[in-house]
C-alpha cells in the first residue's frame, strides 16, 4: 500500500525557504533533509493559517509569528516528544540564519534566541526486565523467521535498529581461529567499529543471509531487504516488534532501542570495563554511555553489603589458628592489624555520637601508621 503524498505548501515564502534547505542539506543525510522539510512546512502552514498577511521576509517578526508557532507546537494534540521540538526549534533557527545571509536580513538571525530551546530530557535507561528478555528471546527463536533473527541480532551486539538494517552481506568477518566479529558501518555518530561476537550470532548472520537469498528483489550488497527504503524497512520491524510484545502479553510500548540498552547493561554487568563498552556501543562521548548504563536495585543492595561486610581501608580478620606473631617488622604488622580489626568492630557497636566519631579517628590513625610501616618494610 502506497502512502498518500502530501498537498505542495501554496505559501509566497516556500521557494525561499526551499531554496534555503536545498543550500543547508547538500552534503546531508536524506533524514536530515526530512527534518528541515517538515519544520519548513510545520511554519509556513501556521503563518498561512494564523496570519496570512505575511508574504515576504521582512514582515516577519518574533513577536507574534515566532513565539506564536512555538506556542503551537506545544499545543499540538497528540503533543510532540520534546525532542522533536527542540529538533524543529535548531532547523527553523538554521533556516533563518542561511536566509539572513542569503537576504542581507540581519534581523532574521535573531528571531529565536538560545533560550527559546529547551534541554534536552535526560531519560533513563529502559533495559528489558529478565522476564521480558527471556520471553522475547525464546519467541523470536521459536518463530525463527526474518523479524525475530534481526531482534536477535539487536540483542546479542546492541546495534541500533539503523545499524542493523545497513549491514552488508559480508559484514561478518573473521578475526582469528573460532573468532568472529561483526563489522558495523557508519551510523549515527559517524563512526564504524567492530562487535566480537560468538557462534550464535555468527548462526544468526548466516540465516539472515539465507533469508536475503530467498528475496525476489535484486541483491544490493545489504543483509536486510528494502522492499521501498531503509524508513519503510525500519518501521516494518518495529510493527513486528509490536506484534510480538502483544502476543505475549508484553507492554506494546516496548520499543527495539530497548535491546541495546539491555545489552549495555549485561556487558557491564558482566564485568566488561567502561572503556571497553563504549567501544562496543560506538560512543565518543563517556556521558553518552552513561545514559545506557542501568544499575538495578539488586546490584546496588549487593555492592552496599559487600562493602559494609569487608570496607576497603579496614584489614582482614586475623587468623586464630595463629596464635604466634612474626618476627620483626612482619610481627608489628601482625599486631597493629589485630589492633586495628578490634577497634574497628567496638566502634560499629557504638552509637553515633562524639565518641564513635573519635574512635573513627583513632581507626584513621592506625591505618596511616601501618602505611608508615609498610613502607620501612619495603626499603
Amino acid at each position: 500500500m502506497k502512502r498518500r503524498r502530501r498537498p505542495q505548501l501554496k505559501h509566497p515564502l516556500t521557494g525561499i525557504f526551499d531554496r534555503a534547505v536545498v543550500s543547508l542539506c547538500t552534503a546531508l543525510s536524506p533524514e536530515s533533509v526530512r527534518s528541515y522539510d517538515a519544520t519548513v512546512r510545520s511554519f509556513l502552514v501556521y503563518l498561512a493559517a494564523e496570519h496570512p498577511e505575511v508574504t515576504r521576509l521582512e514582515q516577519l517578526r518574533r513577536d507574534p509569528h515566532i513565539l506564536g508557532w512555538m506556542a503551537h507546537l506545544r499545543a499540538q494534540t497528540p503533543p510532540l516528544a520534546t525532542t522533536t521540538c527542540i529538533g524543529r526549534l535548531f532547523a527553523l533557527r538554521t533556516i533563518l540564519n542561511e536566509l539572513t545571509w542569503t537576504n542581507k536580513l540581519p534581523e532574521l538571525a535573531h528571531l529565536i534566541r538560545r533560550e527559546d530551546i529547551p534541554r534536552t530530557p535526560h531519560t533513563l535507561p529502559r533495559p528489558l526486565t529478565a522476564e521480558q528478555d527471556r520471553l522475547l528471546e525464546q519467541e523470536f527463536r521459536r518463530r525463527n523467521d526474518l523479524g525475530g533473527n534481526v531482534f536477535l541480532l539487536l540483542r546479542h551486539t546492541g546495534m541500533r535498529i539503523g545499524e542493523c538494517v545497513d549491514l552488508s552481506t559480508d559484514c561478518l568477518r573473521s578475526t582469528g581461529p573460532d573468532q568472529w566479529a561483526i563489522h558495523v558501518p557508519l551510523g549515527k555518530l559517524k563512526t564504524e567499529r567492530m562487535v566480537p561476537v560468538d557462534a550464535v550470532v555468527s548462526e544468526l548472520v548466516q540465516r539472515l543471509r539465507f533469508f536475503r537469498s530467498l528475496d525476489p528483489l535484486p541483491h544490493d550488497g545489504r543483509l536486510l531487504a528494502r522492499p521501498e527504503s531503509k524508513t519503510a524497512l525500519t518501521a516494518q520491524l518495529r510493527d513486528y516488534l509490536h506484534q510480538v510484545c502483544h502476543s505475549l502479553g508484553l507492554s506494546t510500548r516496548i520499543v527495539p532501542h530497548q535491546c541495546r540498552h539491555t545489552y549495555a547493561t549485561e556487558m557491564l554487568r558482566s564485568g566488561v570495563s567502561f572503556p571497553v563498552l563504549m567501544k562496543l556501543l560506538g560512543h565518543t562521548n563517556p556521558e553518552m554511555t552513561m545514559r545506557y548504563v542501568d544499575v538495578a536495585l539488586t546490584d546496588l543492595q549487593r555492592e552496599f553489603q559487600m562493602a559494609r561486610a569487608k570496607p576497603r581501608h579496614l584489614a582482614p580478620q586475623p587468623r586464630s589458628s595463629s596464635p604466634q606473631l612474626r618476627a620483626g617488622l612482619n610481627g608489628l604488622i601482625d599486631s597493629l592489624q589485630a589492633s586495628q580489626y578490634a577497634l574497628e568492630m567496638f566502634r560499629r557497636s557504638v552509637p553515633n555520637g562524639d565518641k564513635r566519631t573519635r574512635l573513627h579517628r583513632l581507626a584513621n590513625r592506625l591505618t596511616k601508621i601501618l602505611a608508615q610501616i609498610r613502607k620501612l618494610q619495603n626499603n
